[in-house]
């Protein structure tokens, strides 16, 4: 099982997105859990994932976390906004795949 975990100020404004990327990872019959988080639980969470993506709102935060996902061997990144503005699931799930394959 891959984790996807998702940042954004409250960890509510990525819900949607998340539930997009859920119903492709579905479709494709891909073993993904994914979930967003609120900012303030962002190094906690990331513990147990294979992957972060922050919100574009958040970007100023790539810099902050990026200290502690190179130590838990996590990518991060941040969402693309058009594909974040268009609540595009998919184009956000292969993101976050392409850069577990380019982690291993």
């Amino acid at each position: 099982m891959k984790n996807i975990v998702l940042a954004c100020s409250a960890g509510m404004s990525t819900s949607l997105l998340v539930s997009k990327m859920e119903e492709i990872a579905t479709e494709k019959g891909l073993d993904v859990r994914i979930w967003a988080v609120a900012q303030d639980k962002v190094v906690k969470e990331m513990e147990q994932a294979d992957v972060l993506l922050i919100g574009p709102q958040m970007r100023f935060l790539k810099k902050k976390l990026s200290k502690a996902a190179e130590e838990l061997n996590v990518p991060i990144d941040v969402i693309d906004p058009i594909a974040y503005g268009r609540i595009d699931g998919e184009a956000v799930l292969t993101t976050a795949l392409e850069m577990l394959e380019g982690n291993k």
